[in-house]
């Protein structure tokens, strides 16, 4: 009797698929079951001890936890949705990897493959619905195509940084394939271009020739904060930073003249419009037309070349890393001295952070925000994860929050400017750094949007310190609504008590009405081992409007000068032209 080949390993198609994605890392992913993602869910049961399936209450949540994986690790994020409705959940968070570019991998449930086409059951359509929100979008055809597939579509995510669809039919994944090597992720590299030195070389002649420039920073400088300081003082230029570059710099450093646009400082927005120079690092500031002077020289750093000159007319481009275009500036480019345009934005820092600062012991009630910030900062630990919502949170929380530029981070929804960004993010981070302390900071408008979530932090352990700041509006429509001269409609909300609906999921609730309870509350969230939500009564009050002050004499009558200063409690806050002419 002649020799037999031995029968061929076989495997669920599900089960390699899972072991494509445990081979690049990933070790947790979000979603609701349902009948189109049966396979998967058999698969994951199988792989429970080393991928972690986190049963979210809403899909949107799962996508957007996916995204705040990946703008936090650098690591991709998974969520899936089943056929129909649950894949249809899945855009916003989608969307918001999309636009602040980062690899995300959604994996989609279909019918099975012999249902297709025949108007069956939550049967939808669902590739083209992905089309522009994907680098990267496949409906897998065979069984024996899944995996490989599902590890093309992350080196797609990875390779341009954005989402990569995978949809499944739900009856490949029970069937069984060859048991075949398939994941490239050992093959994986990450480059980044270096920059020309000609390019440097101009550029360094027009910062020589400049008398008021400004460096702008945007998220491609993250990790480069040293680099960044030290360009800076070389220089003796004053920064200028995107809310996504929060934490870059240490909040505390005098050349940090806060961010810009609307979600900004005082001294961050008059240094754009006064500067003569721009050099804009590593950014994708959508405002920049807006912010810069028309005639301002730019130069512009990018690690894509399909940025260079996107934003704003650019007088030297250079295609290279932030990090390294940085260190050969300094080496390659003379010291300047300090200047006068320099000392005038430093003074006008210093007089910001005094102003910001004399509200931090308000005993006002309703409450300001200033005291809750303060306590935040107390108990923050030097590597704690900020979560921020977006609305008039972001705002205060890009001015209030006293980063160290080390080792804490802050991220939230970017250029998408999703609400609901907070607690999913939460998540995220503590899944991502579970020895690290994590805030979520919300409105009411934001936080009541995905609450029901809260309940996924208790479930599975994750002690975040969820902040909500109650003024029982979408405060940032309603200042849009007065910029406009609009009706103030439709932006008012039913208050409610956070936290006794954070108790009723499990969660420690607390509600503070008054200054005098911040610091007990806030020493017990500290010590708290399970999620804790913190419900703040504040009173409706603007931020401070640094894109439309009234506070200069040439364009604004005495009047609204004086009403303006009384809104907002002003004494004295010269602007950057007075400081500069002194």
């Amino acid at each position: 009797m002649g020799n037999q080949e031995s029968p061929e390993k076989k495997i669920k198609s599900g089960v390699a698929m899972l072991n494509v994605l445990e081979s690049w890392g990933i070790d947790h992913i979000y979603g609701i079951p349902g009948g189109s993602f049966n396979s998967t869910m058999d698969a994951l049961y199988e792989k429970r001890d080393t991928i972690q399936y986190i049963q979210v209450r809403h899909e949107e949540v799962g996508a957007m936890a996916a995204a705040a994986d990946a703008k936090l690790t650098g690591k991709i994020g998974v969520c899936f949705g089943t056929a129909g409705p649950g894949a249809t959940h899945l855009f916003n968070g989608l969307y918001d990897a999309q636009w602040d570019h980062v690899p995300v991998l959604a994996l989609v449930g279909q019918v099975a493959s012999k249902a297709m086409n025949l108007n069956s059951f939550q049967e939808m359509n669902e590739n083209p619905m992905f089309a522009d929100v994907s680098v990267y979008n496949r409906t897998v055809m065979t069984p024996e195509s899944l995996p490989f597939i599902v590890d093309e579509a992350i080196r797609k995510a990875y390779r341009h940084n954005g989402v990569a669809v995978v949809t499944l039919p739900v009856d490949y994944g029970f069937v069984d394939i060859p048991d075949l090597p398939l994941s490239s992720a050992k093959n994986h590299r990450t480059g980044l271009p270096l920059p020309d030195n000609k390019d440097i070389l101009d550029a360094l002649k027009l910062i020589e020739s400049a008398e008021r420039p400004v460096i702008y920073a945007g998220q491609g400088t993250r990790g480069a904060g040293e680099e960044l300081i030290a360009l800076a003082e070389h220089f003796s230029m004053p920064v200028v930073i995107s809310v996504l570059a929060k934490g870059v710099l240490p909040d505390d450093h005098p050349y940090l003249m806060g961010s810009a646009a609307r979600v900004a400082a005082k001294p961050g927005n008059e240094a754009l419009a006064a500067c003569d120079l721009s050099l804009f690092m590593g950014s994708d500031f959508p405002f920049a037309r807006i912010f810069f002077p028309a005639d301002v020289k730019f130069i512009q750093v990018d690690i894509d070349s399909s940025k260079l000159g996107s934003r704003h007319k650019t007088d030297v481009a250079i295609l290279g890393d932030a990090k390294e275009t940085m260190k050969r500036m300094v080496a390659m480019g003379n010291k300047r001295p300090s200047t006068t345009f320099l000392e005038a934005n430093l003074r006008n820092r210093r007089n910001w952070s005094n102003w910001l600062k004399s509200f931090e012991n308000s005993d006002e009630v309703p409450m300001r925000v200033e005291p809750v910030f303060r306590e935040i900062n107390r108990i923050a630990t030097e590597d704690a994860v900020f979560v921020t919502d977006v609305g008039n949170v972001t705002i205060d929380a890009v001015r209030h929050l006293k980063m160290n530029g080390h080792k804490q981070r802050f991220t939230t929804s970017g250029l998408f400017a999703t609400m609901g960004y907070g607690v999913p993010g939460g998540i995220a981070a503590k899944l991502s750094f579970p020895e690290r302390q994590v805030f979520t900071l919300s409105g009411d408008g934001g936080f009541s949007m995905v609450m029901q979530d809260v309940i996924t932090q208790v479930k599975y352990n994750l002690p975040v310190i969820n902040i909500v700041f109650s003024n029982d509006s979408f405060g940032f429509i309603e200042a849009e609504q007065e910029d406009t001269n609009r009706q103030k409609f439709g932006i008012l909300l039913q208050g409610a008590d956070y936290a006794k609906i954070a108790e009723g999921m499990g969660a420690k609730g607390f509600t503070i009405t008054h200054p005098k309870q911040v610091k007990e509350i806030f020493e017990q969230a500290r010590e708290s081992k399970i999620p804790v939500v913190i419900d703040v009564k504040i009173s409706n009050q603007r931020p401070f409007p640094a894109e439309a002050m009234i506070l200069d004499k040439d364009i604004y009558t005495e009047n609204e000068i004086e009403a303006f200063k009384k809104r907002y409690m002003i004494e004295e806050m010269p602007l950057l032209k007075e400081l500069l002419k002194k």
